[in-house]
């Protein structure tokens, strides 16, 4: 057994093309880890209470809660620009010519060039989450107005004196769901449908961004408690054939099929926070609020039922699966602690020491 397990410790470091990045919840920073070692930190990232950290080609972008949006070389591991989006930002997106960030102090969507040049602000009146693209559209909610915005990048290309072209974009609102449910949260996007959650609507909406058909799928909550922290949509709830969605203020993980077809309400330990689909798509991890914080679930998605629970101690901030090992890692703010699982036995591999751990983030190369 032993054996093995040096084997297996090999070859996961000659062949790891991932790196960890973790956010210190508390220290403003961004913790490196590599073959399940700390490596090195990037200091100075503002307030990383409800950070958020985002990778495209060789590029990091990270959103902070005093609203600055961060670039950095996750190769290099260094700080290489920062910008002052607005007074709190909630989210963003990011596309091959631009980077928008969702508002909630200033009311606005702000969109940036790749080197966090400004491009255009966008009035919006309300607090704005669920921030997405598909094709040439930016999508997302606003939160205070119960309406769902669609813009459209328009490009255009102008000419310099000296005859240089120069390529500028911006965005115009071409639709607007008004009423689509009572305070809008987050949203997930599968192709082209945008799924958008409700904090006081007992349905998620479902947009059809083709066609703009939009719809309210109906939720079956029973109980209601009160919602410590709001559950997380993302692309990582998402198979092929199936939609997880956490329910908000109630002990359950709706399950959907590919055309919003009820499956399955798996009843789960407390109100859910993020369900992570494994890479492979056979296991689902749910972590939880208030009491059930030091608790993570793990359901099968063929049987949709329960089969490991784990209680960490602490409070489980966030899980991530590795994409280059049997791997599911967990943020324990509570114990300041990143634990790697192995999870062809679910037993703990490694233990890496992370001053309060939030987001876990995977950059490849």
């Amino acid at each position: 057994m032993r054996i093995t397990l040096l084997i297996f410790l090999l070859l996961s470091t000659l062949l790891a093309r991932e790196k960890v990045f973790v956010v210190e919840r508390e220290n403003s920073a961004l913790a490196v880890i590599e073959n399940h070692k700390l490596r090195n930190e990037i200091p100075n990232m503002h307030n990383f209470n409800h950070a958020v950290v985002k990778f495209i080609e060789n590029d990091g972008y990270a959103i902070t809660r005093d609203g600055y949006l961060i670039k950095f070389d996750p190769l290099k591991e260094k700080k290489l620009k920062e910008v002052k989006a607005s007074q709190s930002a909630i989210g963003f997106t990011l596309a091959k010519d631009f980077v928008a960030v969702a508002n909630y102090a200033n009311k606005t969507v702000e969109i940036f060039d790749r080197d966090l040049h400004k491009l255009q602000t966008i009035k919006t009146g309300s607090r704005n989450v669920g921030i997405k693209t598909y094709k040439d559209y930016l999508i997302f909610a606003a939160m205070d107005s119960d309406a769902i915005w669609v813009m459209k990048k328009i490009s255009k290309t102008t000419f310099d004196r000296f005859g240089v072209p120069h390529k500028k974009i911006f965005f115009k609102k071409v639709k607007v769901i008004e009423n689509a449910g009572e305070v809008p949260f987050d949203a997930m996007i599968n192709k082209n449908l945008y799924v958008v959650g409700f904090f006081n609507s007992p349905f998620v909406g479902v947009l059809n961004l083709d066609t703009f058909e939009y719809k309210q799928v109906p939720l079956q909550l029973e109980k209601r408690t009160v919602v410590l922290k709001v559950p997380h949509f993302g692309f990582w709830s998402i198979m092929k054939d199936k939609f997880f969605i956490p329910a908000v203020g109630d002990n359950k993980v709706f399950v959907f099929d590919k055309n919003f077809h009820f499956i399955k309400a798996i009843e789960v330990e407390g109100n859910p926070v993020f369900t992570s689909l494994s890479p492979d798509r056979k296991f689902l991890a749910v972590t939880f609020s208030g009491k059930k914080f030091p608790i993570v679930q793990i359901v099968d998605t063929k049987s949709l039922q329960v089969i490991k629970r784990f209680d960490f101690g602490g409070m489980v901030l966030h899980v991530r699966w590795s994409a280059e090992e049997p791997l599911l890692y967990i943020s324990n703010n509570g114990k300041s602690e990143v634990i790697g699982m192995d999870t062809r036995n679910w037993q703990k591999l490694f233990s890496v020491a992370v001053p309060k751990p939030s987001g876990i983030f995977i950059f490849k190369y």
